[in-house]
């Protein structure tokens, strides 16, 4: 049976550095029989957390649902029906943009914290899913996950979505050019990272 594969883009514009790559992880991904679906977040209606915190009151293993009523249950579906998923941000600002952060913050679910309890657990362990984690940077990829937030806001999402960090994709550099063009080594990395997904 072939997998699936979800991404969620939160980039602010199509063709640039952070589509290329998810776009290259998932062809490779496809090469090997794999079914890909790619979530824009500038193109899906989510509206920001609350905070009311009904999602986390919810006991047991299954994801808390939002009281909410947009874009994001959908996804999420589709998201737990996957092998794997693949997240995406740019920098900015030293951290993944506000519309991942947005999306982040909406996965609050995926804890059990009810009233009274001082801090929150996660609802399970388990790691059912493979995840690949990609950021692009004005600085060197390879400062990424030491100088930003964005490196650990990818990881966040990871496992709040029940997803192990199997690779990650750290592209820096990319402000020399209005529409900066990943490199062949690069594009070649990302396709074999989607191969061994699927």
């Amino acid at each position: 049976m072939s997998k699936k594969i979800v991404a969620i883009v939160g980039s602010y514009r199509k063709g640039g550095a952070i589509d290329g790559a998810v776009e290259a992880i998932l062809a490779g991904a496809r090469e090997r029989g794999a079914e890909t679906r790619t979530f824009y977040l500038t193109e899906e209606h989510i509206e920001f957390c609350t905070h009311c915190r009904q999602c986390t009151q919810q006991p047991g293993p299954e994801r808390g649902k939002c009281v909410l009523q947009d874009g994001l249950e959908a996804i999420l579906t589709e998201i737990e029906a996957a092998d794997a998923v693949v997240l995406a941000s740019p920098v900015s600002y030293y951290d993944a943009t506000a519309l991942f952060r947005r999306f982040l913050e909406r996965l609050l679910g995926s804890i059990y914290w009810p009233w009274g309890q001082n801090a929150p657990r996660p609802r399970s362990k388990l790691l059912a899913r493979k995840a690949i984690l990609v950021a692009s940077s004005a600085m060197p990829g390879f400062l990424i996950p030491f100088a930003t937030g964005t490196a650990k806001a990818l990881r966040l999402a990871a496992k709040s979505l029940g997803a192990k960090p199997v690779g990650s994709l750290w592209i820096g550099l990319i402000a020399q050019k209005p529409q900066p063009q990943l490199s062949v080594r690069t594009l070649n990395r990302a396709r074999r990272m989607g191969m061994e997904l699927a």
